[in-house]
């Protein structure tokens, strides 16, 4: 049967790679961006030419009506929404005295709002269908904090708590909820580190390398498999030993 995955903050990094993996796995793809519709729209034609049905669609996940509209149209062209990606994400580096109010709520009102707002639309159709698979993107930082970077692991850390507790919740309506919690990855946010930093952080790590994409990206198509059906509320890290 063919499956359609929702994936939040698909055109760049993690998103944009889960996309290409899930596409090849036979996934129909809504692709949702806020600023990024350049790279959208150029992964929306790759996808196509690979044969998969694809919808790029606007939506800043912090606001509940551009999701709302967001789902409804892609209810609209698919029928369902059978896997949610929560990824989209922003990211805040400082010392925390100097992080202002305005820089926090944004930061949790897309990093966790956003997930609230995303769940909240497709669980209706879910529910119907007492069957889904919600997949959040949160961070090794949500699992163990990170100095200068308070703020975006305290919002990460909400994602594990809310992805763990509606998992209990939703489970006995057929839906599994599941986190994938990424160490240092070689893409997006870590490119605004030094060389230096990011090579600190690779002695760190056991298998002494940073991680992919297609690393993430994996992890995500394992829990939205079938072969994930006996799994819900549990964190996977891909993390090279960062965490153990």
């Amino acid at each position: 049967m063919e499956k359609t995955a929702l994936i939040t903050g698909a055109s760049r990094g993690i998103g944009r790679e889960t996309a290409r993996l899930l596409a090849r796995e036979g996934y129909s793809l809504v692709l949702n961006y806020y600023r990024s519709e350049a790279e959208a729209l150029d992964l929306a034609e790759e996808l196509k030419r690979m044969g998969t049905r694809v919808l790029a669609l606007r939506a800043d996940v912090a606001d509940r009506e551009q999701v709302d509209g967001m789902v409804r149209s892609a209810l609209a062209a698919f029928g369902g929404i059978d896997v949610l990606v929560n990824n989209a994400a922003v990211s805040l580096w400082g010392q925390f005295q100097d992080v202002t109010e305005e820089e926090w709520d944004r930061l949790f009102a897309v990093n966790v709002k956003g997930v609230f707002h995303c769940c909240r639309a497709v669980l209706p159709a879910m529910l119907r269908a007492k069957r889904g698979k919600i997949v959040n993107i949160s961070s090794v930082w949500g699992m163990t904090g990170a100095s200068c970077e308070a703020a975006y692991s305290a919002s990460k850390a909400a994602v594990i708590g809310l992805t763990r507790a509606l998992a209990k919740e939703l489970g006995p309506s057929g839906i599994r909820v599941n986190c994938v919690a990424p160490g240092v990855i070689d893409a997006g946010m870590s490119r605004n580190l030094s060389e230096s930093a990011l090579s600190a952080l690779r002695e760190e790590t056991p298998l002494s390398m940073l991680g992919s994409p297609a690393d993430v990206a994996g992890a995500v198509l394992y829990l939205a498999s079938d072969s994930a059906d006996f799994i819900t509320g549990q964190v996977l890290s891909p993390n090279g030993g960062f965490v153990i």
